[in-house]
């Protein structure tokens, strides 16, 4: 079979690759985009039913389309995903579905890398992991496999149905895990929620959504430091947005707990600190709000005031004398939910690329290994990176640096004149 040959190849179709392709093709970069699945796969499949953006539609997607119908709206997960296909369609992206990177090494003796796909072999002078963030859940390693327990990754939850009869417990607080733990509740549920370290923004204030504030206040493009670890922020879309607020959460039935440390014998235990991390999400609640107040008043905005948005409810029992260990069989909980994240698979990447935790080692995409380039990482340039309209704008940069490389590759000086011998006779 003929080993096909293209300038760039793009692997993943979701909102990485979709960027990563629109960019490509304003540089006119000839380049392929491979998916496994569909376009945009995960926001189809992995993903719970009652799913919506976490964003307003009006910023959650790319600059060239916006969504249909009211623009303050949470778009429903099916709507994201049919998003893209039109943006691929409108594009005119060369993406090819259904085929899936089984391995991909740099070419022997000559420039470029060589890919090993289901439909054939694959030749690229530059290879994009456009994969994102989101690749393989991540279930610690604390309970163990017990009769009349179910476990269960938030990304193979669907709807409260789904799960057996009985009480849930939900290890996570940011989007997902508050999400889904109030949906569980609403559903009749008794469910726990296992707490640790999160942001926890307000849905809108004075009139303007979160999303809004943190592109006014430039934290949407606030750079990692050293040291930084990832903090999840708890924020919801669901029956038209609102802020997550634990305590009213408590108020409706639901128990509190902090961070998941060890399981023993059927007892989950957890760490003494569910007062702090409410606190410390307060703090980063608070702390918004008066960095709102201060743009409002130095740029002499009339954006009306909301002092009730300070206002707190009192500490629940669950907060002020907190339950440390918790019997599954006597309280009844059937499932564990975990709401815990991802972790990256770039096993079918046979480069250079990669710390000894299989982390690419990359400066703002452009990995190691060069040639190599990284798409939809956490934190990738920014704090926005991962998001939506984040990519996007990473995606410009790799083009460019992409664009670069090949006028550095393509460079050819001209051939020497060569010098008169200056005792030869014209």
């Amino acid at each position: 079979m003929a080993v096909e040959r293209t300038d760039v190849l793009v692997v993943g179709a979701g909102q990485a690759g979709i960027a990563m392709s629109e960019h490509l093709s304003r540089q006119k970069i000839p380049h392929l985009v491979l998916e496994r699945g569909r376009i945009a796969e995960k926001w189809q499949s992995g993903r719970w039913d009652s799913l919506v953006t976490n964003g307003p539609v009006w910023h959650d997607c790319f600059p060239g389309l916006t969504f249909e119908g009211d623009t303050e709206a949470f778009a429903p997960k099916e709507e994201v995903a049919a998003y893209f296909r039109r943006y691929a369609e409108m594009i005119e992206a060369p993406v090819r579905t259904g085929v899936e990177v089984t391995e991909a090494r740099r070419c022997e003796g000559r420039p470029g890398f060589h890919v090993t796909t289901s439909e054939g072999e694959v030749e690229a002078r530059f290879l994009v992991a456009a994969t994102g963030a989101f690749q393989v859940p991540v279930i610690p390693d604390v309970v163990p496999q017990t009769p009349g327990l179910t476990q269960i990754h938030s990304s193979d939850y669907r709807n409260p149905g789904q799960l057996p009869e009985g009480g849930v417990l939900v290890v996570g607080a940011g989007a997902s895990g508050a999400q889904i733990a109030e949906e569980l509740l609403e559903a009749g549920r008794a469910v726990h929620l296992a707490i640790g370290d999160h942001d926890r923004p307000p849905r809108r204030y004075r009139g303007r959504d979160f999303t809004w504030w943190l592109g006014v206040l430039n934290k949407w493009d606030a750079e990692a430091t050293p040291g930084d670890s990832h903090v999840t922020i708890a924020v919801s879309g669901v029956g038209g947005g609102k802020t997550v607020d634990f305590r009213a959460l408590a108020a409706r039935g639901l128990h509190l707990h902090g961070r998941l440390e060890r399981h023993d014998r059927g007892t989950v235990h957890f760490a003494p600190d569910l007062a702090r991390s409410l606190a410390d999400g307060d703090a980063s609640y608070l702390k918004l709000l008066d960095e709102a107040d201060a743009f409002v008043l130095r740029n002499g905005l009339s954006l009306p005031e909301e002092p009730e948005a300070r206002e707190m409810l009192p500490d629940p029992p669950s907060v002020t004398d907190p339950v440390l260990s918790l019997d599954l069989t006597a309280e009844g909980i059937t499932t564990i939910l975990w709401a815990t994240g991802f972790r990256q698979d770039y096993s079918w990447l046979k480069t250079d690329s990669f710390d000894e935790d299989g982390h690419p080692i990359h400066t703002r995409g452009i990995g190691q290994e060069p040639g190599t380039y990284f798409l939809g990482l956490p934190w990738q340039t920014r704090r926005g990176s991962s998001f939506i309209w984040g990519v996007w704008y990473d995606a410009g940069y790799i083009a460019d640096h992409i664009a670069k490389q090949r006028g550095y590759l393509d460079f050819s000086p001209p051939r020497p004149i060569q010098e008169r011998d200056p005792e030869r006779k014209a």
